[in-house]
């Protein structure tokens, strides 16, 4: 048996983790056993998780298998993203200016803000009733 290392790598956004492999192959995507366009069945989502693919040229060249948990779809969707970059530096280091051109290697930081006590949410007030 080889000790053959597959690029991998995770994604992560909100409370989603996506952990991405990639393998030389035809371009078929799987996200938790199902493919692509049956886990994310809005376009533009899709377009976001391939959106690394795309730009590095690579659509074709790799088949990609994520295990993804945590968070909305959107979240998830974006944790993919963040995971196929990563993984396709990994993969090939000198595709690391084209992937930070595109913003996909930094890690959107932003996240839900704690609620805060005398508060209803995190910044929305309680509300006030003059009469």
């Amino acid at each position: 048996m080889s000790t053959l290392t597959l690029p991998h790598a995770t994604g992560r956004r909100k409370e989603a983790s996506a952990r991405v492999i990639l393998r030389p192959g035809s371009g078929q995507v799987l996200v938790n056993g199902r493919p692509l366009e049956q886990y994310f069945p809005g376009t533009s989502r899709r377009y976001r998780v391939l959106e690394p693919l795309q730009v590095t040229n690579t659509e074709g060249r790799f088949d990609v298998h994520v295990n993804v948990r945590g968070g909305g779809v959107s979240g998830q969707a974006d944790a993919v993203r963040h995971g196929i970059a990563r993984a396709l530096l990994a993969a090939d280091p000198s595709l690391r200016p084209v992937l930070r051109q595109h913003g996909l290697l930094t890690r959107d930081p932003r996240a839900k803000e704690r609620k805060k006590y005398g508060r209803k949410r995190a910044r929305r007030g309680f509300q006030y009733s003059k009469r």
